[in-house]
């Protein structure tokens, strides 16, 4: 419990909100999520029963995958909260926010498409939505604006640093003279660099198609 607490008090604002409503939505699964009336003919004259089913009764992809997500988000936060050093694609403001978003979708495609719950001959069975479900999604609405929070307050990483001794050679210009060395010096003077002619030589000829002039006879 202590180090829970610790955890608690290490995390940022917005990973507070996170951890809720990654929380929350947790919980809500215990809630009330679909009701399912069961008809049963006695006698001749149908007779219906309606009872109430949690997520956890009803357990099936849809809510394997949001369970998922809670309790990833839990389990990053608390990592981070205890400085344990990872990175993930994107920052953990967008792990957040993909995660809270994919369980708003998963939720809502719940309320269109009902699990199957099945009768048998006797009796038939219809599935619908209870309050607890609606609560889910607004939780999960709340997990990705959380995530958004926390990609908003994000500081940018720095960047690499050049390992020792990788630093960029100067550029050269060749045309540029090298300097003699002192006199007395045992090392040979470099030889000069050859300068290039500003513009190029003149032709030594015009080429001409007019005939040459006669040389005048003696």
């Amino acid at each position: 419990m202590t180090r829970l607490m610790n955890a608690w008090r290490a995390l940022e604002r917005e990973q507070r909100i996170a951890a809720l409503a990654a929380v929350g939505l947790f919980v809500s699964m215990f809630l009330n999520w679909y009701s399912k009336t069961d008809t049963v003919v006695v006698r001749g004259a149908p007779r219906s029963a309606q009872t109430s089913l949690s997520a956890f009764q009803a357990f099936s992809f849809v809510e394997a995958a949001v369970l998922l997500v809670s309790a990833g988000v839990l389990a990053m936060l608390f990592a981070r909260a205890e400085a344990r050093d990872f990175k993930l694609p994107g920052g953990d403001g967008l792990i957040v926010m993909v995660a809270g978003g994919w369980a708003a979708l998963l939720i809502f495609y719940r309320l269109l498409d009902k699990p199957g719950l099945k009768g048998n001959q006797r009796i038939s069975a219809t599935v619908g939505v209870e309050w607890g479900i609606f609560i889910a999604l607004l939780l999960a609405i709340g997990l990705a604006y959380a995530g958004w929070r926390m990609r908003a307050g994000e500081r940018p990483e720095p960047p690499l640093a050049r390992p020792p001794g990788s630093r960029r050679r100067p550029r050269v210009d060749p045309e540029a003279t090298v300097p003699a060395a002192p006199v007395g010096s045992r090392e040979a003077a470099p030889v000069p660099a050859r300068e290039r002619p500003r513009y190029p030589p003149a032709p030594p000829e015009q080429l001409s198609f007019e005939d040459p002039p006669t040389r005048p006879e003696d």
